[in-house]
């Protein structure tokens, strides 16, 4: 006789409630013009191919437990030591670690709109999320911010899913008044932002926590690193899960991290796609937030002039129809009107720049 089981009933309590992360879409089949999920349109580093190639033969032996080189590395660039570096299975899993050692009553903080892994993060936890909305003008309230009272609080910076960057002086003033830690989750600093890392040496309630997805084109290898006190590595230390990063992970994450003279190349072809396509949205009259990531946030007018969600919708569905992928976000009233488009190749752009002008002229 089959014995049944209720896997949701005898779940805990706070799995029960979770919902789960929803990625943006994987589109199959050829042919997608891909700009909904961030990723780098260029190639990683040739030398990562390399560095890969050798660690496939070592492939029976288990990675070196650290990423010690990589944490050597990282943190001989910015002026500290491997002390104050710890690696991750990408940086949603450094979140998740913070979360684990750090988050209690009344729960972490974040901004909304933000990235949407943090309610997931801390609902894993058993762990409630206080949100800060922020308005159009996407200004940081730094009073706003410390009267929650989060033991954690997450700041996207830039910002996703808008593209706004904040300075490194609004981010020293959320510090100085805040009780917690702060985490600065710096996705997409190296397309423009202003790196918080310096203000590690005087801050011990900073967490910085960045990725090799976007600028280092490692979507695929789900690497990430975070950069805090030896103190607060030691304890993320403690709850990271034993060999959490592959060898070859480490080894193309390193080879990537150190060809400096690619990335900036790559780095800076990206930024002046964005820049170049922020100006075809200009002209059109839409309103576009300013962007330091390789994303432009835009909000769609059609022919008559009109903007809202249904129209954002509208354009969504059209550009889909026609296999140009973007990213919609259509459940919070700051982000129902825009579309998020990610930056591609030149010719991508261009794909995508003409089909908002058939959309216009078949309106």
């Amino acid at each position: 006789m089959k014995k049944s089981f209720d896997a949701l009933n005898n779940a805990l309590p706070h799995v029960q409630q979770l919902q789960p992360y929803v990625p943006g879409e994987q589109p199959q089949g050829e042919g997608w013009v891909k700009l909904n999920t961030n990723e780098n349109p260029y190639p990683p580093s040739p030398k990562v191919a390399a560095a890969v190639s050798v660690e496939v033969e070592k492939l029976r032996l288990y990675p070196e437990p650290v990423s010690g080189k990589l944490r050597q590395a990282i943190g001989e660039r910015y002026g500290m030591t491997a002390r104050n570096v710890i690696i991750g299975n990408g940086s949603d899993n450094l979140l998740d670690l913070i979360t684990r050692c750090y988050v209690s009553d009344p729960g972490a903080g974040h901004t909304v709109p933000s990235y949407s892994l943090y309610p997931v993060v801390c609902g894993m936890s058993g762990q409630q999320l206080i949100d800060l909305p922020f308005d159009r003008s996407m200004q940081l309230n730094t009073e706003a911010l410390a009267a929650t009272g989060a033991k954690v609080f997450f700041l996207t910076n830039p910002n996703a899913p808008t593209g706004v960057a904040f300075t490194r002086a609004e981010i020293e003033a959320v510090l100085q008044v805040i009780d917690g830690l702060l985490v600065v989750d710096e996705a997409y600093v190296d397309f423009g932002g202003e790196t918080a890392i310096p203000l590690l040496r005087d801050y011990e309630n900073l967490i910085v926590v960045r990725t090799f997805s976007k600028s280092y084109s490692l979507a695929g290898m789900r690497v990430g690193y975070a950069l805090a006190s030896d103190a607060i590595i030691a304890m993320l230390d403690r709850v990271r899960d034993a060999y959490n990063l592959d060898r070859i992970a480490q080894a193309a994450a390193l080879a990537a991290f150190e060809d400096v003279a690619y990335f900036e190349a790559q780095r800076q072809k990206v930024i002046a796609t964005r820049e170049a396509t922020r100006e075809q949205l200009d002209a059109l009259g839409w309103f576009t937030y300013p962007s330091a990531t390789n994303f432009l946030f835009t909000e769609p007018a059609n022919a008559d002039g009109e903007s809202g969600e249904r129209v954002a919708r509208e354009l969504f569905d059209f550009l889909k129809e026609r296999r140009i992928l973007v990213r919609y976000f259509p459940n919070h009233p700051l982000t129902c009107a825009f579309i998020r488009v990610s930056i591609g190749t030149d010719a991508q752009m261009q794909a995508f720049t003409e089909g908002i002008q058939s959309w216009l002229n078949n309106a």
